[in-house]
């Protein structure tokens, strides 16, 4: 089965590093130095990672035969693709590949239908569903503990309790509407907090 795992971004200095967003929670594993990958478009493919940094939070890459920036910027927007196992899974129990959890059912505890996983973005801070509503809309659902409950791969089901405002932004508690309570204005009149008016 294939994986993108990466997605290549600006070119980084003058040596051919490259800045990288990754989409894969085992970076380690499958972007470390010797690691082939197939490449969209395939044209620019397979690379091998020759080496492989943290700088400023993010992930550079130098890839073999890309010694400059010319080469290097020549790759940018490029997904590097893995070919994974399928049957392969995490050592940790609670942790799950992304290929998994795709297209998985998201739901309420009581049953509820909220949508489908369509991709899941991997931000420093914490990972995100991006859930295709029945009407087409999207919403961002954090993957954490306190918001999905449940991963159930068997009925390919994610089950979650949404804080107010998350799903429905009718339901949100907007910081300004404790000014208003209070008589709080800005110097210029206008309310303050989230919802106040620029």
């Amino acid at each position: 089965m294939q994986l993108v795992v990466a997605r290549i971004g600006r070119a980084h200095g003058i040596k051919g590093e490259v800045t990288v967003e990754v989409r894969t929670d085992e970076p380690e594993l499958r972007l470390g130095p010797g690691a082939v990958l197939a490449t969209d478009p395939a044209g620019a493919g397979p690379l091998t990672i020759e080496t492989g940094r943290v700088h400023s939070g993010r992930l550079l890459l130098r890839f073999a035969g890309v010694h400059d920036r010319t080469a290097a910027e020549a790759l940018r927007n490029t997904l590097l693709i893995a070919e994974v196992d399928p049957d392969e899974l995490p050592e940790d129990p609670e942790e799950f590949y992304d290929h998994q959890l795709m297209d998985l059912d998201v739901v309420l505890a009581d049953g509820t239908e909220i949508g489908r996983i369509t991709e899941i973005t991997h931000l420093p801070s914490q990972d995100l569903f991006i859930v295709e509503r029945p009407d087409g809309s999207e919403v961002m659902i954090p993957f954490v503990e306190e918001i999905v409950t449940e991963i159930d791969l068997e009925e390919q089901r994610a089950v979650i309790t949404p804080p107010p405002g998350l799903l429905d932004e009718n339901e949100a508690v907007v910081a300004s509407s404790r000014d208003e309570e209070t008589g709080g204005e800005a110097e210029d009149g206008s309310a303050t907090g989230a919802g106040g008016q620029a």
